[in-house]
């Protein structure tokens, strides 16, 4: 065997269980595995880590569900492909095993399953085995998890992850005893077992359903209760009634049980007489249903509309459309309601709501809604905010209500579209014929068709909703599946209430209960009156064919899935990518994050399926990731999306936002702004027009470029901090500055470090001169000859311009926030930066106090010092010879060979004995940054490392000539974070 696995090997096992603190290789290093949301860390993650770079895998495991197989598909599929075998032992061990999952699994032709027959062996069967083996290596994860969902994901579930030689004694004793099991007379093949078992657990499931619909409940143990995100809702409801306001909006995401929420704050809060408004009679029978459930009969309940008028009843609930004619609206006073609830609040900024609002008197009115932010938000009079005076009782976005388990799990997969057509073709009006044929080909049917079928539901049968990007493609669609065999119908806003409401019905309706008149329907094709208000809790399966536009029509479609029901473990979201410019809003939609920073995007894409909360998965296959990567790289319309976050923000607020209120209300990153319009007075001028024009002289404007260049990312508080002091006080001592600063970032700061922050806030740190010409007239302070850090006589002027004063405060208080939260916390003893953070070569200038910016001469590397720092471009784009790069860079093999090696070549020219290379070997510290492609502007630092071999070569050069470098076998002080190599790693072209 290699003697450098076996040292690999060595070193894992001292770092695991000797010295944590010895750097090792992690895929050779043994680690103990388990589902911690906190953490990012779910057993399942592990597992398809495992699967994915096994030559070959074994699995024993007592139980096996349909919930544990499907977010495993992803991977298994490529594993088919590969030709990567497996052998999967489970048991009929409590009959337990879901025959559907054993079902799809022995589909895959690279895997072979086997039953355990405990009861003709005698005895229990429990193991908990995942063997994964690649050349001479075994990693085996062993220890609690089963094959289930909640295993996998959310349970808490103790396992051990083993790596050993084939010849490692515990391999090879847990190996054998899988052999053992496996060709035991008592290991049946499939083709043996699986009728006899799914007969005998249809039959038992049969009997499990009797005794639990047999069970008398307790009343007091099953009586209503309201959930976490409800009984919040209420205690804030009634602080906003307690201080005399009478508007009140609850924003809660689709599925997490508004109207249950309005119920038990109406029984709470002890409302007598209660209006349910809503705009159509299904949604008002719905609510009157729910309301029922919660009052029993302690109120009384009626309708108005749709041919209902009980006008009488305690607790009304009526269509807008039908209260908004007089002879409706009349039958009662103004005041006849103590509570007016709005549902879908965002549609009550039309008229036909504003007539109902203006003309009743109640002590509260109530909106609710998921979707509080829209594009006409700015209008005078449609800011749904301001409409309820900006009282957010409560808001629970998607993210929040899955950690609090409000929804029913889903597993997301994005999968590569067979359709060529990019988003602004379907957006157009009219597409040519051969563009719709391509919506609608035979080739497009079969893809989609075999992906659902492939991926999925939970549940007896499919009930899925397909959304697609125009009507006519829902109504051809719709006669192909049905062609095949499928029961699909189209709706379109062209449907009246009848034919939607009998379509959904069929939808929902079991097998059992179809007659000849009404046969149940598999899907329902729809462009977008199913974004909102249909209440179809039996959805299993959701499809997009059609590009993002927007997360917040993402999340409308997909929460068409979330809500729980009887039977339904998880809900399967197929989204078919194509070329799509908006493809980065799909993981911008997922994580809930509205940021738009392109590295927050980028590394939920790495590892959502980590992060996401509780038992719900994300996977994307590899060309889907690529175009969302490509997408990711050229975001398009920045401006455009800049002025919706600030119009949403503003409309929430009930005023001007500033950076910081963009940066406390995760909307989108303060320096994506400054990105685009350098200052955040300039964007306001944009926004604002006149109300800003000419408010700062030409001086104030510069100061704040400048200040937003140079401290607004955080990435150290020495600035901010002396910025901070002089808010307050014309002048502070050095020393005294020292004591304060260590006493609220626990650094200590020398007095050269100081002096480096002053010489940054006089407008020193450019790279060039011309630069510095513009800068040094910021004028902010100086260091006199007593030690005093003191503020210059036209900076106290500014400050007292309220608004340039604003300004500043607002620049502090955001790089504040931001080093607090980013930098802070992985802050490394003894050195200025934080592990796989992102840095600009401008960032490493300021935290190396160089002086001034050498980002322009800071290339391949430097040398700053006792410091070198190395910047990597992982992967460099070809120019179209296909053997140079661009800007006449060579082909460099700069990778990581695993987490702790590091090949790279100098540039050019660069032998062992060239200066470069000394600058490189005999500096104290070492650095490696590094960056996928060129379309990022900085560069994760991976830490301090030490040069392991540096070799004499030559490399031809773009004229055809050889030329000198040098090879340098690099060993990181710190393995490199599993996700961040994935995605260096990953091929970014497809």
């Amino acid at each position: 065997m290699d003697v450098n696995v076996i040292n690999e090997l060595q070193n894992g096992l001292s770092a695991a269980y000797i010295n944590g603190s010895v750097a090792a290789n992690l895929a050779y290093k043994p680690a103990f595995v388990s589902n911690n949301p906190e953490e990012g860390k779910k057993v399942i993650s592990s597992v398809e880590d495992e699967l994915l770079r096994c030559d070959e895998f074994q699995i024993s495991v007592a139980f096996i569900t349909i919930g544990g197989v499907t977010p495993l598909l992803q991977t298994l599929k490529e594993l088919e492909k590969k030709g990567v075998k497996g052998q999967i032992l489970t048991t009929n061990y409590l009959n337990f095993s879901e025959p559907r999952a054993l079902e799809k699994l022995n589909s895959l032709k690279n895997v072979t399953l086997k039953m355990y027959d405990v009861e003709a062996a005698g005895n229990g069967f429990h193991t908990k085995g995942y063997i994964f083996k690649k050349e001479e290596i075994y990693r085996i994860i062993i220890g609690s998890s089963n094959m289930t969902s909640a295993a996998l994901t959310v349970n808490k579930e103790w396992n051990t992850k083993l790596i050993s030689t084939e010849n490692g004694e515990v391999a090879e004793e847990i190996v054998e005893e899988f052999q053992r099991l496996w060709n035991s007379e008592y290991a049946l093949p499939y083709d043996d077992f699986y009728e006899v078992y799914k007969e005998r657990y249809n039959i038992i499931k049969h009997q499990r359903e009797i005794a639990k619909s047999e069970e008398i409940p307790s009343l007091e143990k099953y009586r209503l209760k309201p959930n976490s995100m409800q009984e919040r809702f209420i205690a804030n409801l009634r602080k906003i009634l307690e201080q005399g306001e009478e508007r009140a909006l609850l924003i809660s995401a689709t599925g997490t049980g508004k109207t249950y929420a309005s119920a038990f704050a109406m029984r709470e809060l002890g409302f007598k007489r209660v209006l349910f408004l809503v705009h159509r009679v299904t949604l008002a029978k719905q609510a009157k249903k729910s309301f029922e459930k919660v009052f029993d009969k302690k109120v009384t309940m009626g309708l108005v509309g749709a041919g209902f008028y009980e006008y009488e009843k305690d607790y009304v609930f009526a269509t807008v459309e039908t209260l908004n004619r007089d002879t409706h609206l009349f039958q009662y006073q103004p005041n006849a309601f103590d509570c007016i609830i709005l549902d879908e609040a965002h549609h009550s900024s039309n008229n036909i709501y504003t007539k109902v609002i203006n003309y009743f008197n109640p002590k509260l009115f109530l909106g609710m809604t998921a979707t509080p932010d829209k594009r006409d938000d700015n209008q005078e009079g449609k800011n749904i905010y301001e409409i309820f005076h900006y009282q957010i009782a409560h808001e629970i976005r998607l993210q929040q209500a899955m950690e609090d388990n409000l929804l029913c799990p889903f597993h997301y997969f994005g999968i590569s579209e067979v359709v060529s057509l990019d988003d602004k073709t379907l957006q157009a009006a009219k597409l040519t014929d051969e563009e719709f044929n391509q919506l609608t080909s035979d080739e497009r049917v079969r893809h989609v068709i075999e992906q659902s079928e492939y991926y999925g539901y939970s549940g007896d049968r499919v009930r899925g909703l397909i959304f697609c990007s125009r009507v006519k493609e829902c109504e051809e669609l719709s006669r192909k599946f049905n062609a095949l065999g499928y029961r699909t119908i189209a709706l379109s806003g062209a449907d009246n209430e009848e034919k939607r409401q009998e379509a959904f019905e069929r939808l929902a309706m079991d097998e059992a209960d179809a007659t000849e008149e009404m046969q149940p329907l598999d899907y329902i094709f729809s462009r977008d009156i199913l974004n909102e208000g249909v209440d179809i809790v039996e959805v299993n399966q959701v499809i997009m064919l059609r590009p993002t536009q927007s997360p917040i029509v993402f999340i409308q479609q997909l929460g068409r899935g979330l809500r729980k029901a009887p039977g339904k473990e998880y809900v399967v979201i197929l989204d078919f990518i194509g070329n799509y410019n908006n493809n980065f809003m799909i993981p911008v939609a997922l994580s809930g994050d509205r940021s738009y920073n392109a590295d927050v995007i980028r590394k939920y894409v790495i590892s959502g399926n980590s992060t996401i909360p509780g038992a719900s998965t994300v996977h994307f296959d590899e060309i889907s990731k690529d175009k969302i990567f490509k997408s990711i790289d050229k975001i398009k319309g920045m401006k455009t999306l800049i002025k919706e976050s600030y119009v949403s923000l503003k409309n929430r607020l009930g005023r001007v936002p500033l950076l910081y209120d963009f940066y406390e209300n995760q909307e989108i990153d303060p320096l994506v702004i400054i990105k685009e319009y350098k200052t955040y007075y300039a964007f306001m001028q944009a926004m604002e027009k006149d109300k800003y024009k000419n408010s700062l002289n030409e001086q104030e404007k510069l100061t704040l470029e400048y200040l937003s260049k140079t401290i607004l990312s955080g990435v150290r508080p020495d600035e901010l901090a002396i910025l901070s002091q002089l808010l307050y006080r014309d002048h502070i001592g050095v020393a005294d500055f020292i004591k304060e600063y260590q006493k609220t970032y626990g650094i200590k700061i020398s007095t050269s470090q100081v002096n480096e922050a002053i010489q940054v806030l006089q407008g020193h740190f450019v790279s060039k001169e011309a630069e510095y010409q513009k800068f040094r007239q910021i004028d902010i302070l100086e260091n006199d000859q007593l030690g005093m850090i003191r503020r210059l006589k036209s900076y106290t002027e500014r400050l007292a311009h309220i608004q340039f004063y604003t300004q500043v405060e607002d620049i502090i208080k955001v790089g504040i926030a931001r080093y607090k939260d980013k930098y802070f916390p992985g802050r490394i003893v003894d050195s200025p930066f934080v592990l796989y953070e992102k840095y600009s070569r401008r960032d490493v200038s300021l935290l190396m106090n160089c002086g001034k910016d050498l980002s322009s001469i800071m290339y391949g590397m430097k040398r700053i010092e006792d410091d070198v720092f190395i910047f990597i471009t992982y992967h460099k784009e070809e120019s179209q010879d296909e053997k140079n790069y661009v800007d006449g860079k060579p082909d460099y093999a700069d990778a990581f060979e695993d987490d702790l090696i590091f090949k790279w070549d100098s540039q050019i020219g660069k032998g062992l004995d060239s200066s470069y290379m000394k600058d490189v070997l005999e500096a104290e510290r070492k650095h490696l940054l590094v960056k996928k492609s060129d379309a990022e502007t900085s560069f994760y630092y991976m830490g301090q490392f030490t040069v392991v071999e540096a070799r004499n070569a030559r490399k031809e050069d773009n004229r055809g000539r050889m030329q000198p470098i040098t090879k340098v076998t690099m060993k990181m002080q710190h393995p490199v974070r599993e996700d961040l190599l994935r995605y260096l790693q990953s091929n970014i072209t497809a």
